[in-house]
């Protein structure tokens, strides 16, 4: 692996790895080590009632921890969980948003709050096992992406403070999930064939509304109308929060056209569904920009991810003010949802993002 410092010899740079009790982080630390690295672990406990489950994934990095022959501690992080990411969550699903919660937890959790908490107990670098890249050239620090863009993560990334993002280092942006696990088999840790996570880690089994219901007992699930573009009401919803911008299942609307949802009003308590075609964006406004790169220009001609998951669409980035800029897609893109992250990417580097607007 790559040195974390040129001008620093591994036994004299004290590292702190963000410990998931996964395979990716569990890797980082075996790779650390290996290279002769002052390693520690420090892993969050974020859940609680009514959202904590059996079997905690994070249970397991006591136990890598202490295999590997790291010093290592449970922080309890659960206060600032629930109010920075988990009630963020809830609130922007009844407000008709499409929330970014690792976005968000990046920013003020694992690469705000683990992070200061890195730096109490004497750590020159955080080190978490994202696939992304983080580097410094000509002094100034880089966000990424990772080599294998199929599990890239530093769309994930785009939120996080410069301060923090010049403390961080991610050692598996070179490297696939099959090498990760193999470093960790190699290593004897009996986690390496250990499922990667697939949902909101507070979310079970992906039901989200079961958990809104629970945290906001006194929102009331509304009926209301769902209607297309000219105000016609063709059916009724059970709540908008079951609802997202691009759906066309489960709707319950007949009459043969094909539907998508294309809007949520929240003040009116609506849904707005229209065809494919009307899914179609030609731009976006952001706000909560977040802007890492040096000199940030009037104007910025890049690609943009508005979606984890979906493709890089070029586009035109005009900056309103410090924290609000226009967006004009200059590719097709289909399904901009409000509350989603838009990243900007220049070749492989992230150069920050925002937060799309109703």
């Amino acid at each position: 692996m790559m040195p974390l410092f040129a001008d620093k010899k591994p036994s004299q740079t004290r590292i702190c790895v963000a410990m998931s009790g996964g395979v990716d982080s569990s890797a980082a630390v075996v790779m650390l080590k290996n290279a002769g690295y002052d390693v520690f672990g420090l892993t969050m406990r974020l859940l609680q009632k009514p959202y904590v489950f059996e079997n905690e994934s994070v249970n397991d990095a006591g136990k890598v921890a202490q295999k590997l022959g790291i010093t290592h501690e449970y922080l309890d992080f659960t206060q600032d969980f629930k109010t920075k990411v988990v009630d963020y969550f809830a609130d922007a699903y009844i407000q008709g948003l499409t929330p970014t919660p690792c976005v968000m937890c990046n920013r003020f959790i694992k690469l705000g709050a683990l992070a200061e908490e890195a730096k109490k107990r004497g750590a020159d670098v955080m080190v978490t096992g994202h696939y992304a890249d983080v580097r410094v050239v000509n002094g100034q620090v880089e966000l990424r992406r990772a080599r294998d863009l199929v599990r890239d993560q530093s769309y994930f990334l785009f939120n996080v403070e410069k301060k923090y993002l010049n403390m961080l280092r991610c050692p598996l942006a070179e490297l696939s999930k099959d090498d990760t696990r193999k470093i960790v088999q190699e290593a004897g840790l009996e986690i390496f064939d250990k499922p990667d996570s697939q949902d909101i880690c507070f979310v079970q089994k992906g039901k989200y509304v079961d958990l809104i219901n629970q945290l906001r007992p006194d929102y009331l699930l509304k009926k209301g109308d769902i209607v297309d573009l000219g105000g016609n009401v063709l059916g009724q919803h059970n709540g908008i929060i079951h609802y997202t911008i691009g759906q066309r299942r489960g709707l319950g609307i007949g009459g043969g056209a094909i539907y998508y949802v294309i809007g949520i009003d929240a003040l009116k308590n609506q849904v707005i569904v229209g065809s494919h075609e009307d899914l179609k964006c030609r731009g976006v406004l952001i706000g909560n920009v977040n802007w890492l790169g040096e000199d940030r220009p009037e104007v910025l001609y890049c690609d943009v991810k508005l979606r984890s998951r979906q493709n890089l669409v070029k586009a035109e980035v005009e900056f309103l003010s410090e924290n609000r800029a226009k967006v004009k897609l200059l590719d097709e893109f289909y399904g901009a949802a409000a509350g989603q992250g838009c990243c900007f990417y220049q070749e492989n580097r992230v150069l920050g993002g925002g937060f799309i607007l109703p």
